[in-house]
């Protein structure tokens, strides 16, 4: 029998979650595979645990370690890790993500994986549309590169400096304005981040964290699907279920007009629309990167056309 490449095998194997059936994620594999994988990154003496010695078949905590930990049957944790999160409690999800040590994101996921709410379905098909107050400020921040960001990191709304920083959004196609696609579909994205596999981590784990929200969104499921077969590197860290909220940090780049930059970001989620958020760079006063951005502001709209010019030789 004819073998399968291996990108395309592991294609597959990512993509099992990826909704084939009835085009949404399936949430107990999730809840599954999320669990097993908190566990498996903890060692018994990370918990205050004996180690004995002994061989383990599997890496991480055993499943009666992590019971013991959290205070309920080991029976009760194998069915909550089997996919079966029906009935269970905050405070026995408070006490497992405890005992794993989760970050309050992973702890939201843990949440929105057992819990799901009942209107998440219906709010996963309404179209995302950004307040005409919220462009007029966008298009008010001069030389503050800031767009909106919503569901599936679909980029929504940008201004001026932020087409000079990353590339005029404009000429995707709407469904391409989308920070996933572009970050492991887009060479010039591999080129502009200096630091490549960060962006690419925090992007697939504020994917996750979408996904556990919202299971039976079609078109993110869609994205991770395509994405999985497009990308070994989206593969790999999408099977890590690492989750991230979207924050605040320094970001550095390697503008083709202006050279080296480093910018601290800053997101800010509507108070009015929890699902989007306003995310802003900066770079300190009186720095290198703040002359480059100064000098990018005053290109402006020409900043993106001379980036892909040719270069003389």
């Amino acid at each position: 029998m004819d073998r399968q490449p291996e990108s395309v095998q592991g294609a597959e194997v990512a993509g099992e979650t990826a909704g084939a059936a009835g085009g949404a994620l399936d949430r107990r594999a999730e809840l599954s595979e999320f669990l097993r994988t908190r566990r498996a990154r903890l060692k018994p003496e990370d918990v205050g645990l004996p180690d004995y010695g002994r061989h383990r078949r599997v890496p991480g905590l055993r499943r009666e370690e992590l019971a013991q930990l959290a205070g309920v049957s080991v029976a009760y944790y194998t069915r909550l890790e089997q996919g079966n999160g029906r009935n269970v409690s905050a405070e026995v999800l408070g006490s497992i993500a405890r005992a794993l040590r989760l970050t309050d994101a992973e702890h939201a996921h843990l949440v929105h994986l057992a819990k799901p709410k009942a209107h998440k379905k219906k709010m996963s098909a309404r179209t995302q549309q950004v307040r005409g107050a919220l462009r007029q400020l966008l298009d008010g921040m001069e030389g503050i590169p800031a767009y909106v960001v919503g569901r599936r990191s679909d980029v929504l709304a940008w201004n001026r400096m932020a087409a000079a920083l990353f590339g005029d959004w404009a000429e995707l196609p709407p469904q391409e304005r989308n920070w996933a696609r572009m970050v492991f579909l887009l060479p010039e994205y591999r080129e502009l981040f200096v630091t490549w596999d960060s962006k690419a981590a925090d992007v697939v784990a504020h994917l996750r964290m979408d996904a556990g929200c919202h299971p039976d969104d079609p078109r993110l499921s869609a994205l991770v699907g395509e994405l999985s077969v497009k990308s070994a590197e989206f593969r790999r860290l999408w099977a890590t279920h690492d989750v991230k909220e979207k924050s605040h940090g320094v970001k550095r780049l390697h503008h083709p007009l202006v050279g080296e930059l480093t910018l601290s970001f800053e997101t800010f989620r509507l108070p009015d629309d929890t699902e989007q958020s306003l995310v802003t760079y900066h770079a300190e006063p009186g720095s290198p990167s703040a002359e480059a951005l100064r000098l990018l502001a005053s290109w402006g709209t020409d900043a993106h056309r001379l980036r892909q010019e040719p270069k003389e030789v």
